[in-house]
């Protein structure tokens, strides 16, 4: 029998002619059923899967999102998801998937936590550094201050419950993205904004414009797939038509790497800015436009110098070999290290610098015709 659609047991034997009780509504799940902790399925028996859940149900004194009406059981993956707009979806696909890998990381632990209920603040530390090291990174190599604030040295639930909030963003982020998961440094950017709303959040700001708490400029049903999502992939999906099914020129259209490129230079704060600039030349519906961010590094053009260029050592290679063995054989001696003896000879074979000299320079010449920047 289904395990989820499991009818209600009766006591005695009833009315036989009394209709049949209502399906109860559970909801569904792929693997584990988090929202009901108390369900008998297998997975809930293994305590560390229950510590990761039942830590997601810290809320505490959280302000309550004021779009969307909230209700005993919720936990922090539908408080993200009001404040910011996530789809319901998304949320439960990212609260399994936060709790799987909690779980898994928490069974692996050696010695084992002295209360097996809890969830060990070490596990979550260790998947978060492991989680945003790329988003760290990124922040590092662009000078701008990363937006995950935590203590160094206090541990507390307040602590505990801030970086799971920074966890479970950055997986909610990532589950809607689509196709943008392709340019990783456009979720950092996403992420570094959405983070720096959700401190303004927790740290109890105003909002200057109308003196009431602040609230994320992004909200709404599906706002974040509405006004984030969908103008970065329509980008993308513009920028494969202009490709022509791969027979336009490099030049003429970017791929995956060239927009996530963009975002490894701090001009992506200016242009973008936050909530996107959708008038920036960054965002292209018309793929006839030329008003538009560009290619961001070397464009390799399609010509059939490619085959000399990509192959430089190659021919550079058999053209001085041949060159050696023409100055050796036109001697006609009976053996040619009897030819490399002679002192003219030797001179002779000097000229293979040079015309290795003349290879590269021929090199350099196809390198600046075949490429621009």
């Amino acid at each position: 029998m289904n395990l989820r659609q499991r009818p209600a047991p009766t006591r005695g034997r009833g009315d036989p002619h009394a209709p049949p009780p209502a399906a109860r509504y559970e909801e569904p799940y792929n693997i584990i059923p988090i929202h009901s902790l108390l369900s008998d399925h297998p997975s809930l028996r293994y305590p560390e899967v229950r510590a990761a859940a039942a830590a997601l149900r810290v809320v505490g004194d959280l302000r309550r999102p004021p779009y969307r009406e909230w209700r005993d059981g919720m936990d922090l993956m539908d408080w993200l998801g009001a404040f910011f707009g996530i789809q319901n979806d998304n949320v439960r696909n990212q609260r399994e998937h936060l709790v799987l890998h909690l779980a898994n990381a928490q069974m692996r632990l050696s010695p084992p936590p002295a209360i097996a209920d809890n969830l060990d603040p070490k596990v979550l530390h260790s998947f978060r550094r492991k989680l945003l090291r790329n988003y760290e990174s990124w922040c590092s190599y662009l000078r701008k201050k990363s937006q995950v604030r935590l203590p160094l040295f206090r541990q507390n639930p307040e602590t505990h419950r801030r970086e799971l909030l920074y966890v479970a963003m950055y997986l909610l982020i990532w589950g809607e993205a689509g196709n943008l998961r392709f340019t990783p440094e456009c979720i950092c950017y996403i992420y570094h904004h959405m983070t720096m709303k959700l401190n303004q959040v927790l740290s109890g700001d105003t909002d200057v414009n109308t003196a009431r708490p602040f609230n994320p400029s992004i909200y709404g049903e599906n706002a974040f797939l509405t006004k984030v999502v969908t103008p970065i992939y329509k980008t993308i999906k513009t920028e494969v038509e202009r490709s022509r099914n791969g027979t336009a020129p490099h030049s003429a259209w970017r791929n995956y790497d060239d927009i996530n490129e963009f975002f490894w230079s701090r001009k992506c704060f200016k242009k973008l800015k936050w909530p996107l600039d959708l008038s920036s030349n960054f965002f292209v519906d018309d793929p006839k436009a030329t008003n538009r961010v560009g290619k961001t590094g070397f464009v390799e053009q399609r010509t059939f110098w490619n085959i000399f260029r990509n192959f430089d050592r190659l021919w550079v290679l058999l053209i001085l070999f041949f060159q050696a063995a023409m100055i050796v054989a036109w001697r006609e001696t009976e053996y040619p290290w009897d030819a490399i003896r002679d002192r003219d000879v030797q001179v002779e074979l000097l000229t293979v610098f040079i015309t290795w000299a003349g290879l590269r320079f021929a090199q350099s010449i196809l390198d600046a015709g075949t490429q621009y920047s």
